[in-house]
């Protein structure tokens, strides 16, 4: 059934959205070089690597070891860039990819495969289980998003701090989700909540920072999970 969901929605938001995609996609052309379109390797169900499709954001030719994370105010971003992200815009063409059957509509936001085979242990991997989604109950509780709530300080890469504080956080609710037993009724919520999020509370002022729990580093955990006679650090 939520398959099912998935592919009448799409299909209908594909129908409604293309106008949109197609302007979105001559104004990223009009002023800023480069394609109008960005894939993103990802971790699929099962760990299948796919092609994310998004609209372009960025400068084109950048680092690729810096594109994997985008900090709250980062320079790479184009002004188009910048609106396209306040509104989600820049999501819409992974309408397609629900329809392909890489995604669906709720469930974990796909991660960076490298990211996903070098820093996530045996039991964050069960996020896989399911296929990864447009949204999450995460971003709509986290609304904007994890790094406007909790920046990096001073010294810290967003990168370094993108893997020590969000990932392990991000995965823990992703593991909430995935164990579940709402269903529908909770993928409906987070469909209607997201909504919410981008037509009313886009335009409003910026939601108030909270700070983020303390879960334990993705990468030490992965590394003590390998090795089950490393005792924990204090």
């Amino acid at each position: 059934m939520k398959r099912l969901f998935d592919i009448v929605l799409a299909t209908t938001g594909l129908v409604f959205a293309a106008p949109v995609i197609l302007l979105c996609a001559v104004a990223v052309r009009a002023t800023s070089p480069g394609p109008a379109f960005f894939l993103a390797r990802r971790a699929g169900r099962r760990g299948e690597p796919f092609n994310l499709y998004k609209l372009r954001t960025m400068l084109h030719d950048q680092d690729p070891a810096r594109a994997r994370i985008t900090a709250e105010n980062d320079s790479r971003v184009t002004p188009v860039g910048r609106l396209l992200r306040t509104f989600k815009i820049d999501e819409l063409p992974q309408l397609w990819n629900i329809l392909r059957g890489d995604m669906s509509f709720v469930g974990p936001r796909p991660e960076d495969i490298e990211i996903v085979r070098q820093h996530s242990t045996p039991e964050q991997m069960r996020v896989l289980d399911v296929r990864p989604g447009l949204t999450t109950p995460g971003q709509v509780e986290w609304y904007p998003d994890l790094m406007y709530h909790d920046p990096p300080p001073p010294g810290t890469s967003v990168e370094e701090h993108y893997l020590r504080r969000h990932l392990p956080f991000k995965l823990a609710g992703d593991l909430e989700y995935v164990d579940s037993s709402s269903g529908p009724l909770l993928d409906l919520r987070v469909l209607i909540e997201t909504l919410w999020c981008v037509a009313v509370r886009s335009r409003l002022a910026p939601p108030v920072r909270k700070p983020l729990p303390i879960v334990a580093d993705a990468t030490e955990a992965a590394a003590s999970d390998s090795d089950p006679g490393r005792a924990p650090e204090s």
